[in-house]
């Protein structure tokens, strides 16, 4: 079957990247509704034997799940849950319609959000609760979904995003404090991924995975709260060094390992080519 090929076929790139230590893999099944049980249970038994993540869209949209009920008579997650996919390996990807007892069965067996707030409102989702979800303990991190439904692919802009539209929707303007989103974008999206114990913050002995934020100019002063500042003052313009692993990949707000000319150049070249289909 053609689930069983690419999933050798991802097996197969992972075993050749093993050995570097920048590259990690997690199992990515689309969603409920474009998976069948057999392919579902094939990967809850890799993720098992080899320690995998598991990455899936879920409850992105109301017609995903009206078309679950009327598929198979169960919530997507309820679907996922009866063949052995929720747990602490699980990022569900959007989780926008998730009711209370969801949370919690989430909560409950360790699984993690992937909060996507430009995508949801592009593709008119909805406004993932996430508010509630962070009340009922559970680990929420932050995504951008494909260039498709996000364009900016921007995660500082979601960072902001998530904070505002929480106060927003919970009607609390203390809901989602800017402390609390910028954990979503670090530490608890290293959590999400199963990597906390090497990125996601400044400890020692972690990785020197690092980013300079520039906050003199005039859009960032006077600074009182450097972290409320980070959330909803600053952006990626601010972003002035990058490090990987303790290697400089951004120096004086330009990246050092892309040619940013011969990039442009493909971007026309591929513009060029789908227009002329």
């Amino acid at each position: 079957a053609d689930s069983d090929a690419y999933l050798q076929q991802g097996l197969a790139v992972r075993d050749r990247w093993l050995d570097n230590p920048l590259v990690n893999f997690c199992l990515a099944p689309h969603a409920p509704y474009s998976v069948s049980n057999r392919s579902f249970e094939k990967v809850a038994t890799y993720s098992a034997q080899l320690d995998l993540p598991i990455h899936i869209h879920l409850h992105e949209t109301l017609d995903e799940i009206n078309q679950s009920l009327e598929r198979y008579h169960q919530r997507p997650l309820e679907r996922l849950h009866q063949l052995g996919l929720v747990g602490p390996q699980l990022i569900a990807v959007h989780a926008t319609h998730l009711q209370a007892d969801e949370q919690s069965l989430l909560a409950e067996h360790g699984a993690a959000i992937a909060h996507c707030p430009s995508s949801n409102l592009k593709l008119a989702s909805g406004i993932a609760p996430l508010a509630p979800m962070l009340a009922h303990g559970l680990t929420v991190g932050l995504g951008t979904d494909g260039a498709a439904s996000n364009n900016r692919l921007d995660l500082w802009e979601e960072m902001r995003l998530a904070a505002l539209l929480a106060k927003g929707t919970s009607n609390q303007a203390e809901a989602v404090p800017a402390h609390q989103a910028l954990a979503m974008a670090t530490i608890h999206g290293a959590r999400a991924l199963g990597l906390d114990d090497r990125v996601g913050s400044l400890t020692m002995g972690k990785e020197a995975d690092l980013v300079a934020v520039d906050l003199s100019g005039p859009e960032t002063q006077p600074c009182f709260n450097p972290i409320s500042q980070l959330v909803y003052s600053a952006g990626r313009a601010q972003v002035s060094a990058v490090w990987i692993a303790g290697k400089a990949v951004v120096r004086g707000h330009r990246a050092l390992t892309l040619d940013r000319d011969a990039l442009l150049a493909r971007t026309h070249y591929w513009r060029e080519r789908l227009q002329g289909h």
